[in-house]
């Protein structure tokens, strides 16, 4: 179980990253470019749920590599909280429930929407620290 202030903490561990403002919303980018944001849903999103239950906010988007890395995503995840909406159709990012996503799952997505962004040289350095780390 995650929470917004879970996301700033993850996201401060990755350099260069920034918090910003989008539609209102807070929004986490590297190099300019959004790949993590705040994203509760509209009235639309609301109305096309109908009778159905939405997933419960709070909601994160994160980005990621393309439509084919999101559909292995939401296969893989969908147990930890990882879901789509219409409005995300051909769009590649998928939702996250907060509060069912487990702090380590969360971390190597937010990793996963940030290396689509980071200079080639960071995303390198973090990527080696990374394997290091699992050695120990």
């Amino acid at each position: 179980m995650a929470s917004l202030e879970d996301v700033e903490r993850l996201v401060a561990e990755l350099p260069g990253t920034e918090e910003t403002e989008r539609h209102g919303h807070r929004t986490w980018a590297v190099g300019g470019k959004g790949f993590a944001w705040e994203r509760p849903y509209s009235k639309a999103d609301l109305k096309r749920f109908g009778d159905e239950t939405p997933p419960a906010e709070p909601i994160l988007a994160i980005r990621v590599e393309d439509l084919g890395e999101k559909e292995a995503v939401l296969t893989a995840r969908s147990n930890d909280g990882f879901f789509t909406i219409p409005h995300f159709d051909n769009y590649a990012a998928v939702l996250v429930e907060l509060d069912q996503v487990s702090e380590p799952v969360l971390r190597e997505a937010l990793l996963d929407g940030w290396l689509l962004f980071a200079p080639a040289a960071e995303a390198k350095d973090v990527l080696a620290s990374r394997r290091r780390s699992a050695k120990d």
